[in-house]
């Protein structure tokens, strides 16, 4: 652990020694800018060597020494430069995906991020810096790229004299997160996609989806957990487009509102975890007359996941379903749905990972299965940029609400933002 902003890891090669120097004097200027006077100590831990990606992992942690819970922005990007020959270029520090924008820092505790930077853009020798490190602010940016760039040579900024007044840093226009303090309870729930198949009436299919949690988490602020943070707000939208047809029409739109709670995860000796999740759903396609189609459902989930080494998963998820209310839209939606389902996930984190979805009325012998395959476009192109191709199977009755009682085969192919 590096408390000091001059010390270096001994145990380092010169490129990584030198990525450390440039972190221990980027870090003081995230608390300084961040926390705007609060007493937070900026530490470095351990900097990982290049991933498959050609990648480095720099873990940095932050203490509070205060009386006061601080709040510690975590930019997307972090605006550095590297000298060498008496020149310079710009790069940048990424936020490692899944790393929160903001984290909350209780008194006496502490919270830890990721950022990673590619090594080529590690020269042996060179000098890194930031454009203000001898004051306290970084330049942040809002949205990330799909992945860090290099500019060419620009001259270096002189510092500023002693006692020049500095403003206070102030969002990009472009960054639709300033003075959105809950932007971090919000987090994908389904698969966000588009695909395409042809030859149908429903040539493409495209789904939004997000859940928000209502509370905020306590764990990021380390506070005792309480059973209000499992509860979120949930939202899913299912289109499909007839492209055949003239002048293009949305054939159906599925709206799928939910409340879900979502118990803690279980962890145990061998490795698994497990949860539950709990939902009250409500699904229509805001049709009228003899298209209109609306359920009320009730749901239980038990959740397991089983390593099966390194990065690689398998996810079990059986689900129970009771329907309730009104069903004189759709009154014999059952004998098509049933009432069991089962979810099943294996793959890996950062490569070919198969998802299912089926339902089955063991009464009337009717259902159907969902199947996504998708693989990160980036591995498949060396590059960005940060889509999934994504290809999807559906077998079955009841692809959308509108043809919930009709038998359908469909084969797309397409990309997702989250799978």
């Amino acid at each position: 652990m590096i408390r000091n902003r001059r010390a270096q890891p001994r145990h380092l090669p010169a490129p990584w020694s030198s990525l450390a120097w440039l972190l221990a004097v980027l870090s003081p200027s995230f608390a300084t800018s961040a926390l705007a006077g609060e007493p937070v100590e900026t530490l470095i831990g351990r900097i990982a060597l290049p991933d498959d990606q050609n990648m480095a992992s720099v873990e940095l942690r932050f203490l509070n020494m205060g009386t006061a819970p601080a709040a510690m922005p975590l930019p997307d990007r972090v605006e550095a430069l590297v000298e060498q020959d008496g020149a310079a270029r710009r790069l940048w520090l990424r936020r490692v995906p899944g790393v929160p924008e903001t984290v909350e820092i209780a008194p006496g505790g502490f919270a830890q991020a990721r950022y990673q930077l590619a090594a080529s853009d590690m020269a042996e020798g060179a000098l890194l810096s930031i454009p203000a490190w001898n004051s306290p602010q970084v330049a942040l940016h809002g949205a990330a790229g799909s992945q860090m760039a290099a500019a060419s040579p620009v001259p270096v900024p002189p510092a500023p004299a002693p006692g020049t007044p500095v403003p206070p840093p102030v969002a990009p226009p472009a960054d639709r997160s300033a003075g959105n303090a809950f932007i971090g309870n919000l987090a994908p729930y389904e698969p966000i996609y588009a695909v395409y198949g042809p030859g149908t009436n429903t040539d493409a299919r495209l789904q939004l989806s997000f859940e928000y949690r209502l509370f905020g988490s306590r764990d990021a602020a380390h506070l005792p957990s309480s059973w209000r943070d499992g509860l979120h707000f949930a939202y899913t939208q299912r289109m499909f487009w007839d492209l055949g047809a003239n002048s293009m029409p949305f054939r159906n739109i599925d709206y799928q509102p939910e409340i879900i709670y979502v118990t803690p995860t279980r962890m145990l000796e061998n490795g698994m975890s497990l949860a539950l999740q709990g939902g009250l759903r409500h699904e229509s396609n805001g049709r009228d007359g003899d298209a209109s189609r609306s359920i009320n459902s009730v749901y239980v989930a038990p959740m397991a996941a089983f390593s099966l080494g390194e990065e690689r998963r398998l996810l079990v998820a059986p689900r129970l379903t009771f329907y309730v209310g009104d069903k004189s839209d759709n009154p014999d939606i059952v004998r098509y749905r049933g009432h069991a389902g089962l979810f099943l996930q294996v793959g890996d984190d950062d490569g070919l990972r198969l998802s299912t979805n089926s339902r089955f009325n063991f009464g009337s012998g009717k259902g159907a299965i969902n199947a996504d395959l998708s693989y990160p476009l980036p591995r498949l192109l060396g590059g960005g940029p940060d889509l999934y191709l994504f290809a999807q199977g559906f077998a079955g009755y009841g692809e959308n609400l509108l043809d919930y009682n009709r038998s359908i085969t469909r084969l797309r192919i397409g990309f997702a933002l989250v799978r």
